[in-house]
């Protein structure tokens, strides 16, 4: 039997200290073990990987302190427009869902699309027309808003009439999970809310299979988190698979090249999560922090934001 292993993250471009209060922090890292937590209970009771990816996922959806679900950033119009995909390394099937206005939790209906198997991609107003057909909890744009949204589209627009750079935390933020099953099977999910500020109708990586998720058995999967034009260009999360697979490179080496060496030569803030057929995790990231955590094969569960890990009990 294969040992089993998680990864989650949160979003990188994390984040000056201040950026946060300290409690924020600690309850950003608490979310972040919830979702560790839910994932791996899924693999530990001997589940698929896909449902611990769904399952953490939705605990960050449902967190106010990610870009995805509740806390979703707002693009130009003020309007939420969400991204989701989810994808099982075991049969290459796969669901996602772009630029929806209502859906609760879109990972939950880009699953519902991959099983329902008439469409791997649905957009828009017939996303949304799908997630209510099939029961899944819809609400009202008022649900995804925070303050701390407005807060971020107030700055974006301030920055674009000055001229002036945002950070990298007012832009953006994604979430995702990957996962080794008990079976040696594969699966990578990934949720966003795009990045502030954003044009009407932009859909980034995030839903774009290949690119911002990706997952194959016998290989690796991916779920990747930054500026999604470049990850669309260089469709990461396939490029990983690849790197594995092809080049017989180990997953550090392949994630990592992609994240601090090609992605960082365009000065494009990117980071990922990935874990390989035998359990091998790895979460690069090329700028200041990344919300991120993972459980080894071993069974020993972390989550961090920058540089310091926490260990935690599952």
């Amino acid at each position: 039997m294969t040992k089993i292993a998680l990864a989650i993250h949160g979003g990188c471009g994390v984040l000056p200290q201040d950026s946060m209060t300290a409690q924020e922090w600690a309850e950003a890292r608490l979310d972040l073990g919830h979702a560790l937590r839910a994932g791996y209970a899924v693999l530990k009771a001997g589940g698929r990987s896909v449902d611990a990816v769904e399952a953490a996922v939705v605990v960050m959806e449902d967190s106010p302190h990610f870009n995805a679900g509740h806390g979703a950033a707002l693009n130009e119009h003020g309007l939420h427009e969400l991204d989701a995909s989810i994808m099982d390394g075991q049969t290459l099937e796969a669901g996602a869902i772009s630029a929806s206005r209502v859906i609760r939790n879109p990972i939950k209906a880009a699953r519902v699309l991959m099983e329902d198997g008439r469409a791997v991609f649905l957009t828009g107003p017939a996303a949304d027309t799908f997630a209510g057909e099939k029961g899944l909890a819809v609400e009202p744009q008022s649900y995804f808003t925070t303050p701390k949204r407005v807060e971020a589209l107030q700055a974006m627009k301030a920055h674009a009439a000055a001229g002036t750079e945002a950070t990298e935390n007012e832009k953006h933020g994604t979430v995702g999970a990957v996962a080794l099953d008990a079976d040696g099977h594969l699966a990578a999910a990934t949720s966003t809310g795009g990045y502030t500020n954003k044009p009407e109708g932009r859909v980034g990586d995030s839903p774009v299979i290949g690119a911002g998720t990706y997952a194959r058995d016998g290989a690796c999967a991916v779920s990747g988190t930054g500026k999604g034009e470049f990850f669309i260009r260089y469709v990461v999360g396939h490029e990983v698979a690849a790197r594995v697979s092809y080049l017989g490179q180990d997953l550090e080496t392949a994630a990592g090249g992609l994240i601090n060496d090609d992605l960082a030569a365009h000065d494009v803030g990117a980071g990922l999560v990935a874990v390989d057929a035998t359990g091998n995790i790895s979460a690069p990231y090329n700028t200041p922090g990344m919300f991120r955590g993972w459980v080894t094969t071993e069974g020993k569960a972390f989550v961090a934001t920058h540089e310091e890990l926490y260990e935690i009990t599952l």
